[in-house]
């Protein structure tokens, strides 16, 4: 049971850290300019990708007996919300933008890595979550692509 425990907690650490993420992209598509349609799309397909961890995630802790967490990191554990984007955009709003999702998404690295250096975690676990952090880092590298493409012009 104690070992459920650990389990259950590391990957309610990882149920927090997507639902950061949910309300960072959320906050960014709400903050980009309406004629950015491509960072608009982006930013909804990485917010249902963690969506869709938080429901797979969320499955996983029920099935061992444990309450999913619900909400956003409070302690800062691994990060705060992780984009809050400035509430004055620079003169460069898509290039800010662009930046702050990679600082988010690289935290979103960090988290899902320190989960899979748990010990706890069963192999399909592991699996699910090592599954679920390669889907995070190619949105973290489409970011940083285009994060990239935006520094090259200005």
């Amino acid at each position: 049971m104690a070992q459920n425990a650990a389990i259950i907690e590391t990957l309610n650490d990882l149920i927090l850290i997507n639902n950061d993420r949910i309300a960072g992209y959320e906050k960014a598509y709400d903050e980009t300019d309406t004629g950015d349609t491509d960072l608009r799309s982006l930013y909804n397909s990485l917010a249902n990708h963690s969506r869709d961890n938080v429901l797979e995630l969320s499955g996983e802790v029920t099935a061992l007996g444990g309450e999913p967490a619900t909400g956003t990191m409070v302690s800062g554990k691994l990060y705060r919300v992780w984009m809050d984007v400035r509430a004055a955009f620079s003169s460069d709003g898509r290039k800010t933008s662009l930046e702050n999702s990679e600082f988010g998404e690289d935290a979103a690295q960090k988290a899902y890595d320190s989960a899979l250096e748990s010990n706890d975690l069963t192999p399909e676990l592991r699996a699910l979550v090592t599954r679920q952090k390669a889907t995070l880092k190619s949105g973290h590298d489409t970011i940083k692509r285009l994060r990239d493409s935006e520094n090259a012009y200005h």
